[in-house]
Protein backbone atom coordinates (compact mmCIF):
# COMPACT_ATOMS: atom_id res chain seq x y z
CA UNK A 1 0.00 0.00 0.00
CA UNK A 2 1.55 3.08 -1.13
CA UNK A 3 0.64 5.72 1.84
CA UNK A 4 1.42 9.76 1.58
CA UNK A 5 1.24 12.36 4.15
CA UNK A 6 0.81 15.95 3.26
CA UNK A 7 2.08 18.01 6.32
CA UNK A 8 0.72 21.52 7.14
CA UNK A 9 -0.53 24.32 9.94
CA UNK A 10 -3.68 24.47 7.25
CA UNK A 11 -4.62 27.63 9.15
CA UNK A 12 -7.31 27.44 7.67
CA UNK A 13 -7.21 25.23 5.12
CA UNK A 14 -7.36 27.10 1.73
CA UNK A 15 -8.63 26.03 -1.83
CA UNK A 16 -4.85 26.00 -3.08
CA UNK A 17 -4.51 23.48 -0.25
CA UNK A 18 -7.85 21.18 -1.30
CA UNK A 19 -5.98 21.31 -5.10
CA UNK A 20 -2.77 19.54 -3.66
CA UNK A 21 -4.76 17.05 -1.99
CA UNK A 22 -7.48 16.01 -4.20
CA UNK A 23 -4.70 15.05 -6.53
CA UNK A 24 -2.58 13.19 -4.25
CA UNK A 25 -5.32 10.91 -3.13
CA UNK A 26 -5.33 9.91 -6.54
CA UNK A 27 -1.92 9.22 -7.00
CA UNK A 28 -2.04 7.38 -3.68
CA UNK A 29 -3.58 4.24 -1.29
CA UNK A 30 -4.14 6.62 1.33
CA UNK A 31 -3.01 10.09 1.67
CA UNK A 32 -2.57 11.36 5.34
CA UNK A 33 -3.58 15.34 5.84
CA UNK A 34 -1.75 16.06 8.95
CA UNK A 35 -1.53 18.50 11.29
CA UNK A 36 1.78 19.67 12.23
CA UNK A 37 2.15 21.07 15.74
CA UNK A 38 4.44 24.23 15.56
CA UNK A 39 4.90 25.50 18.78
CA UNK A 40 6.74 28.31 17.44
CA UNK A 41 3.54 29.52 15.28
CA UNK A 42 0.68 31.04 16.72
CA UNK A 43 -2.33 30.04 14.83
CA UNK A 44 -5.35 31.83 14.48
CA UNK A 45 -7.74 28.83 15.08
CA UNK A 46 -7.02 25.82 17.37
CA UNK A 47 -6.01 22.40 16.59
CA UNK A 48 -8.94 20.93 17.11
CA UNK A 49 -11.23 23.78 14.78
CA UNK A 50 -8.15 23.05 12.59
CA UNK A 51 -9.22 19.15 12.24
CA UNK A 52 -12.95 19.80 12.51
CA UNK A 53 -12.06 21.86 9.35
CA UNK A 54 -10.00 19.13 7.76
CA UNK A 55 -12.61 17.00 8.57
CA UNK A 56 -15.93 18.59 7.31
CA UNK A 57 -13.76 19.14 4.17
CA UNK A 58 -12.60 16.17 3.45
CA UNK A 59 -15.25 13.80 4.72
CA UNK A 60 -15.96 12.55 0.86
CA UNK A 61 -12.64 11.45 0.24
CA UNK A 62 -12.68 7.52 1.39
CA UNK A 63 -8.81 7.20 1.36
CA UNK A 64 -7.60 10.13 3.13
CA UNK A 65 -6.98 10.09 7.09
CA UNK A 66 -7.10 13.17 9.12
CA UNK A 67 -4.22 13.63 11.70
CA UNK A 68 -2.36 15.88 14.13
CA UNK A 69 1.14 15.07 14.83
CA UNK A 70 4.15 16.84 17.09
CA UNK A 71 7.82 16.55 15.90
CA UNK A 72 9.79 15.89 12.89
CA UNK A 73 7.88 14.64 9.91
CA UNK A 74 9.93 11.74 9.19
CA UNK A 75 9.56 10.45 12.93
CA UNK A 76 5.52 10.72 12.11
CA UNK A 77 6.04 9.09 8.52
CA UNK A 78 7.92 6.37 9.77
CA UNK A 79 5.15 6.07 12.72
CA UNK A 80 2.49 5.74 10.10
CA UNK A 81 4.03 3.52 7.63
CA UNK A 82 4.38 6.21 5.22
CA UNK A 83 7.06 6.52 2.41
CA UNK A 84 6.60 9.97 0.32
CA UNK A 85 5.99 13.40 1.79
CA UNK A 86 3.48 16.00 0.06
CA UNK A 87 4.46 19.47 -0.53
CA UNK A 88 2.74 22.05 -2.35
CA UNK A 89 4.44 24.78 -4.51
CA UNK A 90 2.95 27.83 -5.03
CA UNK A 91 5.74 29.63 -6.55
CA UNK A 92 9.24 30.08 -7.38
CA UNK A 93 9.56 31.27 -4.01
CA UNK A 94 8.60 28.43 -2.14
CA UNK A 95 10.71 26.29 -3.95
CA UNK A 96 14.18 27.04 -2.07
CA UNK A 97 12.68 26.14 1.44
CA UNK A 98 10.98 22.95 0.04
CA UNK A 99 14.17 21.60 -1.09
CA UNK A 100 16.15 22.49 1.86
CA UNK A 101 13.78 20.70 3.67
CA UNK A 102 13.29 17.84 1.23
CA UNK A 103 16.84 17.27 1.37
CA UNK A 104 17.16 17.48 5.44
CA UNK A 105 14.21 14.55 5.72
CA UNK A 106 16.39 12.84 3.32
CA UNK A 107 18.94 13.20 4.79
CA UNK A 108 17.12 11.91 8.25
CA UNK A 109 15.30 8.84 7.07
CA UNK A 110 16.62 7.86 3.55
CA UNK A 111 13.95 5.87 2.66
CA UNK A 112 11.33 9.02 2.42
CA UNK A 113 10.47 10.67 -0.82
CA UNK A 114 9.59 14.02 -0.85
CA UNK A 115 6.71 14.76 -4.29
CA UNK A 116 6.35 18.26 -5.02
CA UNK A 117 2.76 19.53 -6.30
CA UNK A 118 2.53 22.31 -8.33
CA UNK A 119 -0.80 24.15 -7.53
CA UNK A 120 -3.55 25.09 -9.99
CA UNK A 121 -2.17 28.83 -11.49
CA UNK A 122 -5.82 29.94 -10.60
CA UNK A 123 -4.88 29.26 -6.98
CA UNK A 124 -1.52 30.19 -6.92
CA UNK A 125 -1.85 33.55 -5.24
CA UNK A 126 -3.28 32.01 -2.56
CA UNK A 127 -1.94 31.39 1.28
CA UNK A 128 -3.17 31.11 4.83
CA UNK A 129 -2.21 34.31 5.65
CA UNK A 130 -3.91 35.88 2.99
CA UNK A 131 -7.21 34.94 3.47
CA UNK A 132 -7.06 35.01 7.79
CA UNK A 133 -6.40 39.20 6.59
CA UNK A 134 -9.49 39.47 3.99
CA UNK A 135 -11.24 37.62 6.32
CA UNK A 136 -10.41 39.84 9.09
CA UNK A 137 -11.48 43.11 7.33
CA UNK A 138 -14.47 41.84 6.04
CA UNK A 139 -13.59 40.69 2.16
CA UNK A 140 -15.13 38.28 0.10
CA UNK A 141 -13.35 34.58 0.57
CA UNK A 142 -15.47 32.89 -2.30
CA UNK A 143 -12.90 30.82 -4.34
CA UNK A 144 -10.20 31.08 -1.70
CA UNK A 145 -12.00 28.86 0.91
CA UNK A 146 -14.19 26.02 0.67
CA UNK A 147 -17.55 27.16 2.30
CA UNK A 148 -17.44 25.30 5.80
CA UNK A 149 -13.82 27.12 6.74
CA UNK A 150 -15.55 30.84 4.77
CA UNK A 151 -18.08 30.12 8.13
CA UNK A 152 -15.36 29.73 10.22
CA UNK A 153 -13.54 32.38 9.00
CA UNK A 154 -16.68 34.29 9.50
CA UNK A 155 -17.81 33.59 12.64
CA UNK A 156 -14.13 33.96 14.16
CA UNK A 157 -13.90 37.28 12.76
CA UNK A 158 -17.89 38.53 12.92
CA UNK A 159 -17.66 39.76 10.05
CA UNK A 160 -20.03 39.47 6.63
CA UNK A 161 -18.57 38.51 3.58
CA UNK A 162 -19.74 39.18 0.12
Amino acid sequence: MRIAVYPGSFDPITNGHLDIIERAAELFDRLIVAIAKNPLKKPLFTLEERLDMLRETLKFYPNIEIDSFDGLTVNYLKAKNAQVIIRGLRAISDFENEFMMALTNKKLVPRVETIFLMTRAEYSFISSSAVKEVAMYGGCLKGLVPEYVELKLREKFRKEGC
